[in-house]
């Protein structure tokens, strides 16, 4: 049985990589763990909220963006204030117009934010 530690540094055919392959990965994408985690929390819900019912079934995609939104609300002060910052920073560097909407509206849209209205 193979472990991670056996095919570490391996394609998944068994041959190497090259080591200028490794070196380009090696460089970090995201300055902290928290913005790679928010990168792909916004990732996930951003198509679950754009699926199709034919992509995915309509009462699963709800129950995984009333769970994300339940999640999100259990956070600290800290760290809503920290989440909010990370979404205005994401928002304000994204050229896709729906996009960059769905991550100004992420806030309230989640219950990170009380409805101004």
């Amino acid at each position: 049985m193979l472990t991670a530690g056996d095919v570490r540094g391996m394609w998944w055919d068994g041959r190497a990589p090259s080591a200028a392959w490794w070196e380009i990965v090696a460089i970090p994408v995201y300055p902290s763990l928290t913005r790679a985690l928010t990168e792909a929390l916004v990732d996930v819900l951003w198509f679950v909220e754009g699926s199709e019912d034919e992509q995915m079934d309509p009462d699963d995609a709800v129950k995984i963006l009333e769970g994300a939104a339940h999640l999100v609300t259990q956070l600290s002060s800290d760290q809503r204030s920290e989440f909010i910052g990370l979404l205005g920073s994401m928002a304000a560097q994204e050229a896709d117009p729906s996009r960059h909407e769905f991550l100004e509206g992420f806030p309230e849209g989640f219950g990170l934010v009380e409805d101004d209205s």
